[in-house]
């Protein structure tokens, strides 16, 4: 029989590899959100940043949320998690500073990825995020984006459903009417950058509509899944079995 050792004398639990940071925000999330944990084919824990609004977070970009971050990643990395990610691309404004104070892997923003993106395409990428009026140079330079890779930005803030519901949090989601308003900006998108070769949902309301974002543009479609899904794999590893 296998004999086992305790990790760390503040953890008290197993089996949950990946940490996800989230907000201190109230709307549903549904199936397919980074904040319902049925989205996932393995165990994730979440852990709310105190404090971390909406508002403070995108449009005040309020810089005493540093150490609310930095407390809850530590929080999530004593409890045993291999790696920490978020659930708003926004928390990119905080990337180097939490990533500095644990010892794991940390992607708190989806775009991350778009440096990968870009080099597995060698076209333009297109980001759909929630707010492009408050995307900042800080936010592209934390996720390690270069400022000569070609993006081209799209936002979700004038579309009705999705504004009330999850940027003014209203209570109620029509994810009918997201569905639709997200495929409309990423067809407008589409057309006025026909160049673009990917597409990046930033924000973590979109991954439950990346598949009919795919099916109206025919583009691969990356996400917070993608994410998540890729360091989930990469942190726990499992055997090959089969046969020659």
């Amino acid at each position: 029989m296998t004999a086992y050792s305790i990790t760390r004398r503040s953890q008290s639990w197993y089996g949950e590899s990946v940490g996800i940071l989230i907000l201190d925000a109230a709307y549903p999330c549904v199936p397919g959100n980074v904040g319902n944990a049925t989205t996932y084919t393995y165990p994730v824990r979440y852990q709310e940043v105190r404090g971390a609004s909406i508002d403070r977070l995108l449009n005040q970009r309020d810089p005493s949320l540093r150490d609310a971050f930095i407390e809850a990643a530590v929080s999530l990395r004593d409890r045993g998690v291999k790696a920490i990610t978020g659930a708003c691309g926004f928390m990119a404004y905080f990337q180097e500073d939490v990533a500095a104070a644990v010892d794991i892997p940390v992607l708190l923003s989806s775009l991350m990825q778009v440096p990968f993106m870009h080099a597995i395409t060698g076209r333009p990428i297109g980001i759909i995020t929630a707010n492009s009026d408050v995307l900042t140079p800080r936010h592209l330079k934390a996720s390690r984006i270069p400022e000569n890779l070609p993006i081209h930005l799209a936002g979700m803030q004038g579309m009705t459903e999705f504004r009330q519901a999850i940027l003014e949090e209203k209570g109620t989601l029509d994810s009918a009417k997201i569905e639709a308003e997200v495929v409309e900006v990423a067809k407008r998108l589409i057309s006025d950058h026909p160049e673009i070769g990917s597409i990046l949902l930033e924000c973590s309301d979109l991954p439950p509509y990346a598949h009919s974002v795919q099916a109206a543009t025919d583009l691969p479609v990356f996400d917070f899944i993608t994410l998540i899904d890729h360091v989930q794999s990469a942190v726990r590893r499992r055997p090959y079995q089969g046969f020659m």
